[in-house]
């Protein structure tokens, strides 16, 4: 992929944050691309860094940063060096958005809904609220929100219309980039496939990219162009989904593909043995030797990264 053709290209990205034990080394060194209309899926273990990752890209940094660089290209425009006055007037919420996790979390129980979902479109488009509730009708319909629901408030919607609403204040500005974190996991598997759905129709509708973070594999692998698997801060493999599903290259991605139960299969589902390595203090070598079982001498003295076709692993097996 050509850098012109991208809509984001993360480069070294690195966020390390303080605490009283030791600098954690949440994010170390994560390098991505995404292409306009296209879904990237972050898959991954809690823990692993996919959350702070989004914060990372958002600049939504608390106040414990130990460091926080690398290059963040949106549009071929190198957005890190921007001021946070900057960052919230040009990227935030203009070049890309965020579902958050909970959606109850993020909406005001006292405000409407449609007032909620208005105000980022009146803050960054500069229009007033007139225009920006009949911005908020069109987008309710996009994510399937009954327009009369605009005056309700957030207790008032289930979980998945909280959801929609959510996606729909993500919407509002017309980003080219959505990061959704975790966008289904409080759901139960029916609104979980109708959310997936909405996501599928803004796609191709809209035209919008996604960069879904998740653990769940089978509903991620609705979404998803492109696959990247996250491991102990870092970025172990990419490549294409329809490549990466029927044949992942990495250990941890052999055995996180093995641990989804599957309908049409004799074999019981595999469980990763062991824990991942503190990210105070991470190995020298590959962070996933200790629990490997390919695991041999050079997997612990250097961090190996090879290209195999249109894929990246982190693996000395693929040397």
């Amino acid at each position: 992929m050509n850098q012109e053709s991208q809509l984001l290209e993360i480069k070294d990205l690195k966020l390390h944050f303080r605490t009283q034990t030791g600098v954690v080394q949440a994010v170390d060194g994560v390098s991505l691309g995404l292409d306009f209309h296209r879904a990237v899926v972050i898959l991954g273990e809690s823990g692993c860094g996919k959350t702070s990752l989004s914060k990372a890209m958002l600049r939504l940094l608390p106040r414990n940063v130990a460091s926080y660089s690398g290059e963040l290209l949106l549009k071929g425009r190198d957005i890190m060096p921007f001021t946070d006055e900057e960052y919230r007037r040009n990227v935030r919420w203009v070049g890309m958005s965020l579902v958050p996790q909970a959606a109850m979390n993020s909406l005001n129980p006292v405000l409407t809904v449609g007032d909620q979902v208005a105000e980022p479109a009146m803050l960054h488009l500069g229009i007033g609220k007139l225009e920006a509730l009949g911005i908020v009708k069109k987008m309710f319909q996009h994510v399937g929100v009954p327009v009369d629901f605009i005056e309700r408030y957030p207790f008032e919607l289930s979980g998945g219309m909280r959801q929609r609403v959510a996606l729909a204040m993500a919407l509002v500005t017309s980003p080219n980039l959505i990061i959704l974190d975790e966008p289904t996991s409080a759901l139960d598997l029916l609104t979980q496939a109708n959310i997936m759905n909405v996501l599928k129709r803004i796609k191709h509708e809209l035209g919008t990219s996604f960069i879904l973070i998740t653990h769940d594999i089978a509903t991620s692998s609705e979404l998803a162009d492109e696959v990247a698997i996250m491991y102990a801060g870092q970025v172990v493999e990419t490549g294409e989904a329809r490549e990466f599903f029927p044949a992942p290259l990495h250990p941890y991605s052999q055995m996180l593909m093995a641990s989804v139960p599957r309908l049409r299969s004799d074999s019981d589902p595999m469980f990763i043995t062991g824990q991942p390595p503190s990210l105070i203090n991470p190995p020298k070598g590959c962070r996933f030797a200790a629990r490997c079982p390919f695991r041999f001498g050079k997997c612990d003295k250097e961090p190996p990264i090879f290209t195999k076709g249109n894929r990246n692993v982190k693996c000395w097996l693929h040397q």
